[in-house]
């Protein structure tokens, strides 16, 4: 799996850093496609619920679960995220996260938040969709934590819309996952990453469903903490459902 994963990653990685010096469309829109190909290379389902967001931009606000995610949403449509500052700075995976045009954000520091909300919203006025994970870490996939809103106030738009999306992991091997198999996936707390990632990969084929909600808009600039809570709702009463009825009907 790792040769396959790097005879794709590492041939593509020069080719992505031309496209964001001078093809900005293409930037965009070759991860996409090179998540799309490693999903399939790594054995992971992406099942899709609900319309896709129209082309322009939009916030996509999604539960956290692993680094998987970030394979599972780039496979489902071509969008960037808001990373903690320190992914930066990680040898190799840093480099694919710039290269997909992350905004990094320092979450520990409130000074700087006002700056990192002004380049999300410019990154969203050039059309760009960006994902925003608002519990601000991972979580073990079967839970959801209380977002944070300060985000949020990078939409300054009306009409964008704000795409709450739940990532439910539900199989593996084609059968219901258990709550014990879950975290072989699942990657938070002070899990070491490369070993996770090799556990991870080794596990075999993996169903992740992402259900796509009706889009939500800020009708008032105070009005983020509301909708933070809205979107919160909407995921964590979605993944409760996905993961009760798969194990039911498994």
């Amino acid at each position: 799996m790792l040769l396959a994963f790097a005879a794709i990653t590492v041939p593509l990685m020069p080719v992505q850093q031309l496209f964001v010096w001078f093809w900005p469309e293409g930037a965009r829109c070759l991860p996409h496609l090179y998540h799309r190909l490693l999903a399939r290379v790594l054995g992971i389902k992406v099942v899709v619920s609900g319309p896709l967001p129209p082309p322009g931009a939009a916030l996509i606000v999604a539960n956290h679960v692993s680094w998987i995610d970030i394979i599972v949403l780039s496979a489902v449509m071509p969008v960037s995220f808001v990373a903690k500052s320190d992914i930066g700075r990680w040898p190799f995976f840093g480099t694919l996260a710039k290269l997909q045009r992350s905004v990094f954000v320092e979450r520990e520091r409130r000074h700087s938040t006002g700056r990192e909300r002004e380049t999300i919203s410019q990154r969203l006025g050039a059309g760009g969709k960006v994902v925003l994970f608002p519990e601000g870490t991972s979580g073990d996939g079967r839970s959801v934590l209380p977002f944070r809103s300060s985000y949020f106030a990078a939409v300054h738009e009306a009409r964008l819309p704000i795409v709450p999306v739940t990532l439910a992991y539900t199989r593996t091997w084609g059968l219901p996952m258990t709550p014990r198999e879950l975290p072989r996936y699942a990657w938070y707390g002070d899990m070491d990453l490369p070993a996770h990632l090799w556990k991870a990969l080794a596990e075999g084929p993996l169903t992740v469903e992402v259900y796509l909600h009706q889009a939500l808009h800020l009708d008032h600039p105070k009005a983020r903490k509301g909708l933070a809570a809205k979107a919160e709702t909407l995921i964590r009463t979605s993944l409760v459902a996905a993961l009760h009825d798969r194990r039911k009907t498994g």
